[in-house]
């Protein structure tokens, strides 16, 4: 229950400073005064950044008084866990994004990157979905830094303790319904577009039986050149890590025991990315951007060649976007998961009968 409402408070921040947005937005296509809600999102979205940009600077302090003094190096080093490259992951990899975030929101930046990207610098709703990408490579920054062995290893013990799994099916759909949720308001929903609008926006459709079988037929090509991509690397001991495999048997592997999990990790990533990414951002920030951003959210692959796999599967399914609809890609993206985890559950099925 704490977990699912932790997940809800996570996520408001986000949609107000979407909401909020979006309303400036609709103000200034009416022509009328729009910029006490802009300046609430601005200000939203800058406090944020400042918040992490003053992590990142207090890691860097503590790194650079630490270094000076071996023996509080080594407590440090000990207390945490985290060596020096941690540090500076934690440091630079919360300050750099951040303050790039800042910068992002000054119009004449944003003017550039328009020359690049789909976006309108005026655009209240563009400069903060701009400014909030820098979110995905800080949370990044700070999952390298903790360690994903460190997470593995505090996640194990919490469950231990509490008998309860990192992720349950409640959370696991409460943050793929307020991923959705994220993307309606985004897309101007309850502000500047009827329901209808959005939906056209998102390109979520009813798929009709072609598209659904296109959906399949594009996962299960997809699920065996990944097995041979991954089988390749094994054979050749390169690209996958021991401490990402661990991770993610902490975080998901609970929910391989049962066909409704399974079924979840298919469908409510499924959903709920595909509704962010390649239905509300690809249009403006394009397959290549959005792709990459799809990529390094998955922050439990550390930079790995499955970090590699994800950007090629976000830009196998933004193709598919393009091609057909959002609807066609959240099957594709289902089929491909579930159909991985129900080998996953399998193999390790098969494992422990040996």
């Amino acid at each position: 229950m704490f977990e699912t409402i932790g997940m809800i408070i996570q996520f408001l921040p986000f949609i107000v400073i979407m909401f909020a947005a979006n309303l400036s937005q609709r103000l200034r296509e009416r022509e009328m005064p729009y910029l006490p809600p802009a300046l609430l999102a601005y200000a939203m979205v800058g406090v944020l950044h400042l918040f992490f940009a003053l992590i990142g600077l207090a890691f860097l302090i503590v790194l650079a008084r630490a270094q000076s003094q071996p023996d509080l190096l080594a407590q440090f080093e000990t207390m945490t866990g985290m060596k020096i490259d941690s540090w500076n992951w934690l440091g630079w990899g919360a300050l750099i994004p951040a303050l790039c975030g800042l910068v992002l929101l000054l119009k004449p930046v944003r003017t550039v990157a328009g020359r690049l990207l789909a976006i309108d610098p005026a655009n209240p709703v563009h400069a903060v979905s701009l400014s909030m990408t820098m979110f995905v490579p800080i949370n990044l920054a700070l999952t390298l830094g903790i360690g994903l062995n460190n997470l593995s290893t505090q996640i194990a013990q919490r469950t231990e303790v509490t008998g309860q799994p990192p992720i349950t099916l409640p959370v696991l759909w409460t943050q793929a319904l307020m991923l959705v949720l994220l993307a309606f308001i985004g897309a101007g929903w309850l502000t500047r577009r009827s329901w209808g609008e959005v939906m056209v926006r998102l390109g979520i459709v009813l798929p009709t039986r072609r598209q659904l079988l296109i959906g399949i037929g594009w996962a299960l090509v997809l699920v065996p050149v990944v097995i041979v991509v991954e089988a390749g690397a094994r054979a050749v001991g390169a690209g996958f890590d021991q401490d990402v495999e661990s991770l993610a048997e902490q975080l998901i592997g609970p929910l391989f025991g049962n066909p409704l999990g399974i079924l979840s990790i298919g469908l409510a990533a499924a959903i709920g990315e595909e509704a962010v990414f390649r239905g509300a951002a690809q249009p403006r920030l394009g397959i290549v951007v959005t792709a990459l951003l799809f990529a390094l959210l998955h922050s439990n692959y550390g930079i790995t060649l499955s970090t590699l796999i994800v950007a090629l599967l976000g830009g196998v399914l933004g193709i598919i976007r393009i091609r057909y609809n959002t609807t066609t890609a959240m099957i594709t993206h289902a089929i491909y998961n579930s159909t991985l985890a129900l080998l996953a559950a399998f193999a390790s099925q098969w494992i422990g009968q040996q």
